[in-house]
């Protein structure tokens, strides 16, 4: 899914493997409703004091979720191709986020515009199928992460981010991977030293 000649309709075929069985019809308008955005490497897709109005489809590129707090950034989420980004509290209540979206790489991204997404879902059962599925995959993510920072040890929590996100630990640059993981870069360099010892 990272080729760049993909079209709206494979992107719609995709979310549809991947959430949810459509008919034609109803390709037709998850189609209509997807809208195409490319980023450069270090642009904000979402600014913090926006308004959150879509729901993100990476196709190419990496992206991070960070806010700030105390001056310091703090990185909430990190996502590469085929995985779904947004600032949920902002995109529910119609608040002006407290997070940044921001690409790390050229980014290629399909937005969901909310309001669009609605009105679809409202018409077919599979695109409401589809909709609670994107919005249960986020909530299990946020509750992972969650009961990762809480209960496993930094060595754990990088021994997990390698098995379920081989390619952010490649691609990501190691201050956010220590960030995102709750830990100084410091700490991060020697459980991956400590990592390498023991494989």
């Amino acid at each position: 899914m990272a080729n760049l000649s993909l079209t709206t309709r494979d992107v719609a075929r995709e979310l549809a493997r991947r959430y949810s069985t459509m008919t034609h019809d109803e390709l037709d308008m998850l189609e209509e409703i997807l809208v195409p955005m490319k980023f450069p490497k270090g642009a904000r897709i979402l600014d913090e004091g926006e308004v959150c109005r879509n729901i993100y489809w990476i196709v190419k590129g990496l992206v991070r979720q960070f806010y700030f707090k105390n001056k310091k950034e703090l990185t909430e989420y990190m996502a590469t191709e085929n995985t779904i980004c947004m600032s949920i509290e902002s995109l529910f209540h119609e608040t002006p986020s407290r997070q940044i979206i921001q690409a790390l790489e050229p980014t290629v991204i399909y937005a969901l515009p909310m309001h669009d997404l609605e009105t679809a879902a409202i018409k077919s059962v599979n695109i409401q199928m589809l909709y609670r599925k994107i919005l249960e995959e986020s909530l299990i993510i946020s509750q992972q992460r969650a009961d990762m920072l809480r209960f496993e040890s930094a060595q754990d929590r990088y021994q997990k981010l390698v098995k379920t996100s081989p390619q952010l630990v490649l691609r990501a640059p190691l201050v956010y991977i220590a960030s995102y993981l709750q830990m100084t870069p410091e700490t991060l360099s020697r459980v991956r030293t400590a990592v390498l010892l023991n494989s």
